[in-house]
């Protein structure tokens, strides 16, 4: 059964761990990856990822991703956006402090963006305006 609007916007605002799909180079399959991602219902999705990175040139030139997040328990239940991207600007320690807190526990945060901020490279923030949705609750298992 397909999700209403507030229900698939609700779950996508989840900590989940997205599948983030863009498309790739001729003669390949589209660039399907994990990734942590921040969204507020009614508002764009946004990533941060290395700037000199596979995925980010592929975002660049497609103009346009995918997010696909879901679960098993309590019930199956998945959420696929895709839209263009509305943004682009370069990473920040608060954004990254941010995304950080979404996915770890507190005492992990620190420890975590202190060594991202200095081994990753320089970051940039992606923001994707939701245009399509696709959704289901398929029920228990």
């Amino acid at each position: 059964m397909a999700l209403t609007r507030e229900e698939r916007e609700q779950f996508l605002a989840e900590p989940h761990i997205a599948a983030l799909a863009v498309d790739a180079e001729e003669g390949r399959a589209p660039l399907t990856v994990p990734i942590w991602y921040q969204y507020e219902p009614g508002g764009t999705a946004w990533i941060m990822t290395a700037l000199d990175s596979r995925k980010h040139r592929l975002i660049s030139k497609a103009g346009r991703f995918s997010l696909m997040v879901e679960r098993l328990e309590p019930t199956i239940r998945y959420v696929s956006v895709e839209g263009p991207v509305t943004d682009t600007t370069p990473g920040t320690i608060e954004k990254l402090r941010e995304i950080s807190a979404r996915y770890l526990p507190a005492e992990k945060v620190d420890g975590y963006v202190d060594f991202a901020w200095k081994n990753h490279g320089e970051q940039v923030i992606v923001r994707m305006r939701p245009e399509r949705w696709l959704s289901s609750d398929l029920g228990s298992v």
